[in-house]
């Protein structure tokens, strides 16, 4: 609550696009009205779990949905705009120099009558910062969309999968103490060591859970489960083989123990499905890296992730995200993100445990170690990097792949990156030789992704930012051709 709720105690004026304000002021008029929060979610055709997370103001509302909200209690839209609007409403000037307002082509006259009309003009900026968000979502969204089909239930005013995942994620600080306790039992009552084989893994699946585990002859199946039968394709090398067989026990044990049920409440769809399978991939962890020993072995090598996989005969991946389940209360290891990247600078894995700001999309600043590392792909890429709002970070990434046939192509390459907040990095054993003395010399201006970066002297952006006004023009050269045109924000 802190700041919000000093504002509101000091009766300090704030912005009516606050999302915490919002969201606090829609929460009120539900229990005003005695509805519960699963009946509203219902009734406007969203999760419970999305509805929570505006309600706690962590996500912001799209209009429509507002709308609906506002009809479903039954307040006119102008008088909740009025309700959250500040003491003193914005001056002309504050419009004129608004980007997204200037982008609009709205004169000076139109401004200024507008600017008299405190009603209108509230709804008219409300109008502006759902327009800055949707913009900031639209390239995401339409990816998703493309080329699927629209059904009556894909159309939903909700909260896309991927965001709620990571929601999830976030809350529970990547740790599940049920599955992990789950895993030192099953580890106990099978009598696993420290570096259980995939024959002593399958024995438990046939021995314990009275599962068949049989081999695919096409190839193209990595794991099927069906129940009684893991089907698992072949040719995959130990480590990978591991894996999916204690991969394949997680799903056996959700099936005859629902470890995962109470743990998906108030999560439906999609979501819930990418949420069993991050659960499924968790449990896997859990057990073939017993917590204790690899808690113990990770702070003795400094989160050295080489030196800790050599230890555990894992691969780099596997370690990476098992360093950023460390957060038993007891035992809690460095906050830390990770990010995998595919060599089209695609990020197909994230986990934001240090709070870093990662992109939505599957695009990131190209100015970021897990991107640079394809640039040295035989060595570590180490980094400090400041975002616009200052806050600074320690990155690492490293390039990890599988060859196929002698083909890097036909097999598996990626880059793995890892990090933590620069005030965490001397606890990092790849810290050592990059002590952060000088800050502003020493960090990389980098943003979210180059749609949503506030910086104007970027020479690698590839994109126009929603933050500022772009204009092409023959008669001017810039630094990158989708520099903002500062002209036009003056």
């Amino acid at each position: 609550m802190g700041r919000g709720a000093d504002a509101e105690s000091k009766g300090e004026s704030r912005s009516p696009s606050n999302n915490a304000d919002l969201g606090r002021r829609l929460r009120a008029l539900r229990l005003e009205r005695g509805l519960a929060q699963g009946e509203v979610a219902r009734r406007l055709a969203v999760s419970p779990a999305y509805l929570s997370l505006i309600e706690q103001g962590k996500r912001a509302m799209q209009l429509p949905l507002l709308f609906a909200a506002l009809e479903l209690f039954g307040v006119p839209a102008e008088a909740f705009m009025d309700s959250l609007a500040p003491k003193d409403a914005p001056s002309f000037e504050r419009l004129r120099a608004d980007p997204v307002i200037a982008g609009l082509g709205i004169d000076d006259a139109a401004l200024k009558d507008l600017a008299g009309q405190p009603g209108a003009l509230r709804a008219f900026e409300q109008l502006v910062e759902r327009h800055r968000q949707v913009r900031g979502r639209l390239e995401g969204l339409m990816g998703s969309l493309e080329g699927e089909r629209r059904s009556e239930d894909q159309l939903r005013f909700d909260v896309h999968p991927f965001e709620e995942i990571a929601s999830f994620l976030e809350t529970h600080s990547n740790y599940f103490a049920s599955l992990e306790h789950r895993a030192d039992g099953l580890r106990d009552e099978a009598s696993l060591g420290e570096h259980a084989s995939s024959r002593e893994l399958a024995s438990v699946l046939s021995t314990h859970l009275d599962v068949r585990v049989v081999e695919d002859t096409s190839g193209s199946v990595l794991q099927r489960w069906d129940g009684q039968t893991l089907t698992l394709g072949r040719g995959a090398s130990e480590g990978r083989r591991r894996f999916r067989l204690a991969r394949g026990i997680a799903l056996a044990l959700f099936e005859r123990e629902g470890l995962h049920e109470s743990l998906l409440e108030g999560h439906a769809g999609a979501a819930s499905t990418l949420i069993k399978i991050h659960l499924a991939n968790y449990f896997a962890g859990a057990l073939l890296l017993p917590y204790g020993a690899f808690f113990a072995a990770v702070e003795e090598a400094r989160y050295d992730v080489e030196l800790v996989a050599t230890r555990f005969s894992t691969s780099y991946e596997s370690v990476a995200h098992r360093i950023c389940t460390l957060g038993d209360p007891k035992r809690r290891g460095v906050p830390m993100h990770f990010v995998r990247v595919d060599a089209a600078g695609n990020i197909t894995k994230r986990y934001a445990g240090d709070r870093i700001p990662l992109s939505r999309d599957d695009r990131s600043c190209p100015k970021l170690a897990a991107h640079l590392a394809f640039l040295s792909p035989n060595t570590l890429t180490k980094q400090y990097v400041v975002y616009p709002d200052g806050r600074s970070y320690f990155t690492f990434a490293k390039v990890v792949g599988e060859r196929r046939g002698g083909s890097v192509a036909r097999g598996t390459l990626y880059s793995v990156g890892l990090g933590c907040r620069a005030a965490d990095a001397p606890r990092l054993a790849y810290a050592d030789d990059m002590p952060f003395a000088d800050p502003e010399r020493m960090a990389v201006p980098v943003g979210t992704s180059c749609r949503l970066c506030e910086r104007k002297d970027c020479r690698m952006r590839s994109a126009p930012s929603y933050q500022h006004r772009f204009r092409m023009d023959e008669s001017v050269m810039r630094t990158n051709f989708f520099a903002p045109d500062d002209e036009g924000e003056r």
